[in-house]
């Protein structure tokens, strides 16, 4: 299980990474053009599509167990920073309290965006199933 939770931290971290440059690009571009919930559905293809494939690397180099559990474990830790993250980001960053994430997450922008990081936190568990399938 420790390659499982140290691959879920590094998961987060990559993705984290990547998920704030595409986020500043999506608010100072694409939030000058369109309306934010458009801009989320343009962003969300491409950080969804970056995850899938930082995963799978991840998953080979570090050697995650080819076995439900070290797939939900990388997950779930994954998904437990990314949550942490964006709520100290948005509280120390943003001024954002704890209700205004829950409001936003009630917006179509946010809830696009809540889909998408559990969606994240399940690639792990969906690449095995799928590998198993094959």
């Amino acid at each position: 299980m420790a390659k499982a939770l140290r691959a879920g931290a590094v998961y987060f971290a990559i993705t984290f990474a990547l998920g704030f440059a595409l986020g500043t690009f999506r608010v100072l571009v694409l939030g000058r053009f369109f309306s934010e919930t458009i801009a989320v559905l343009m962003e969300t293809p491409l950080i969804l599509s970056l995850s899938w494939v930082v995963c799978r690397i991840l998953i080979r180099k570090i050697n995650v167990q080819a076995m439900i559990p070290a797939r939900v474990t990388m997950g779930a830790m994954a998904f437990a920073l990314l949550m942490t993250a964006e709520q100290l980001l948005g509280l120390f960053v943003f001024n954002r309290d704890f209700d205004a994430l829950i409001f936003h997450y009630q917006t179509s922008a946010g809830l696009i965006g809540l889909v998408s990081q559990i969606a994240f936190a399940f690639f792990p568990l969906i690449q095995l199933l799928v590998a198993n399938r094959r």
